[in-house]
């Protein structure tokens, strides 16, 4: 189980996943099953998108989700939200195992924990006016009355930076930063408490990034939320978070609290990502990306599974799975090398 720094304040996190696995199960076609059926050795693909990955983000925290694409971080953020099953392992909400709740008391849950996803345009049903699209779950949840519906839509809409005027529009006629605040406004209209915000901002221009970034910051004091915020840019990351947690092929390689983890990054995959972030004293300098390739996640190497592109990979690293381990108070990594440290 991986906790903030602080977690000694709290005496259980808001949100926990234990050990969670996912596999997703590529199905043979008909060549494939044919073939088979001759005799060949042909078996389904298996995609490894999660191994056995420990979470807990404790109430008011903002934790900090990066990886390179593949890594499994959205697969982590969609099971957190409980829009997606995990294979195994388990997920606790104040302690208590959602799964193992009647089911009235796992949908007030699930209604705590909201998503606000990527593209605002493929997750915004085009057919429904704004109004019905943020309106329509507090009502049929119970959450605010009929006959206040729509006034309760005015006030969320201003709190996310739009105009009520605009509340009979559809979709199709807002902007792409217009209609990431309808998201918003979407999720925080059943009143959750933790938000899981899914590259959120990545198909923004820059100026509109940081506007929506500024709301998120107001939004967390206004509302007491909690954030899961997946990104792959490092720098959205550091400007908004309290802990990072970095992810590599379907496993947590390194966490720490933001200023610990970009100031003294102990995994070779963290220093590495945190070497080609762009900054002002980085002038003149040839961009060097990570060599080599993501290996596939339905046949990751075995050990380490950075270790095929590690310039400090040895023998124990092509064998033996290294396992977190706090190198200093509230920072966590898993090399080997800290073995030898």
């Amino acid at each position: 189980m991986i906790l903030p720094p602080n977690a000694a304040v709290y005496a259980v996190p808001l949100l926990e996943l234990n050990e969670v696995s996912k596999r997703f199960v590529t199905p043979l076609d008909l060549a494939a099953r044919i073939a088979r059926y001759a005799g060949a050795s042909m078996r389904e693909g298996v995609v490894h998108a999660l191994d056995d990955v420990s979470l807990a983000i404790a109430k008011g925290e903002v934790v900090g989700l990066a990886g390179e694409s593949g890594c499994g971080k959205s697969t982590l953020g969609r099971i957190a939200a409980g829009t997606l099953a995990a294979t195994s392992g388990t997920r606790l909400w104040r302690g208590a195992d959602i799964a193992a709740l009647a089911p009235q008391a796992r949908r007030d849950i699930e209604l705590k924990i909201q998503m606000v996803f990527q593209d605002s345009y493929a997750s915004l049903n085009p057919r429904m006016r704004v109004s019905d699209i943020i309106g329509e779950a507090p009502r049929v949840h119970g959450i605010v009355a009929a006959g206040v519906g729509d006034d309760y839509v005015d006030q969320l809409m201003q709190k996310v930076g739009l105009d009520p005027a605009f509340r009979r529009r559809f979709p199709h006629q807002f902007s792409g930063g217009q209609r990431a605040r309808i998201g918003i406004a979407r999720a925080l209209a059943v009143k959750p408490e933790l938000l899981v915000c899914d590259e959120a901002v990545a198909a923004l221009d820059v100026s509109i990034q940081a506007q929506v970034l500024n709301l998120f910051m107001q939004l967390r004091a206004d509302f007491n939320l909690t954030y899961l915020f997946i990104s792959h840019d490092l720098s959205v990351v550091e400007h908004l978070s309290d802990r990072v947690v970095i992810m590599y092929l379907g496993r947590v390689v390194e966490t720490a609290p933001a200023l610990e983890l970009f100031r003294h990054a102990n995994h070779p995959y963290t220093q590495a990502l945190l070497a080609e972030v762009p900054t002002l004293d980085k002038r003149h300098r040839d961009f060097a990306p990570i060599k080599g390739e993501i290996p596939s996640p339905i046949d990751p190497p075995r050990g380490c599974h950075f270790h095929p592109r590690c310039p400090h990979a040895m023998e124990r690293c092509r064998a033996e799975q290294p396992l977190l381990r706090e190198v200093t108070p509230g920072h966590w990594s898993a090399c080997h090398l800290n073995d030898q440290r």
